[in-house]
């Protein structure tokens, strides 16, 4: 999953990175308001991370935009203000989490999973599609009950169908996702891992939309 980050403290944003790559997220990182995007059409990102205090701007300012937008992306605030009005200004704003700094990256991975969870549709640590069951953590899949042996990078695509079941992901939408630093994969390995996906969960599971992408369906 791609994250976008907006930072504008040095180590912070390296830190993040680093602790992100590891947790399995690919991401992007920006220090300015100037910089972010203001519309995401054509981008794919799971989730933002959103400083309040940028250098040429407030964080609390994108927010209001991008939600008055209709942008729909999960988004963490990250802040030094600790101040109970400020956490509910960027609540009723339309965050979806707040994290005072300074914070554990395990913690903010964790509040990250959660959104996400949150935003698919699905709780606690099992996302439940039917009789497909995914562990994100544990990059473990189970179908009726039975364990599927999925690689890693099959793993990860038959999760990013599963954020939304029933909606067809555009192919250059997965291609952005897959690769851990963003780069984006050759089409044609996506149709191979699909092949093989198939071949373990079912080919009635992941349904090809010509000319667009996959969906997953529940069955």
């Amino acid at each position: 999953m791609h994250i976008l980050i907006i930072e504008d403290d040095l180590d912070l944003g390296r830190a993040l990175q680093k602790a992100l790559k590891l947790e399995g997220f690919s991401s992007e990182w920006l220090r300015q308001a100037v910089d972010a995007p203001r519309s995401f059409e054509g981008l794919h990102y799971a989730c933002i991370l959103l400083d309040l205090s940028l250098p040429d701007g407030d964080g609390q300012a994108l927010l209001a935009r991008w939600r008055g937008a209709g942008v729909a992306i999960p988004i963490i605030i990250m802040t030094a203000r600790a101040a109970l009005e400020e956490r509910l200004a960027g609540l009723d704003g339309g965050a979806d989490d707040f994290i005072v700094k300074p914070f554990a990256t395990v913690e903010l991975a964790s509040r990250m999973r959660a959104v996400l969870r949150r935003y698919a549709q699905q709780s606690w640590q099992v996302w439940t599609i039917g009789d497909l069951e995914l562990e994100p953590k544990s990059c473990m899949a189970r179908l009726a009950g039975s364990p599927v042996n999925l690689s890693r990078r099959e793993f990860q695509l038959i999760l990013e169908l599963a954020r939304e079941p029933g909606v067809v992901v555009s192919k250059s939408a997965l291609s952005e996702r897959l690769e851990p630093l963003g780069e984006p994969v050759n089409f044609g390995a996506i149709d191979v891992h699909i092949f093989n996906l198939r071949s373990k969960i079912g080919c009635h599971r992941i349904r090809t939309v010509r000319g667009v992408g996959y969906m997953l369906v529940r069955c």
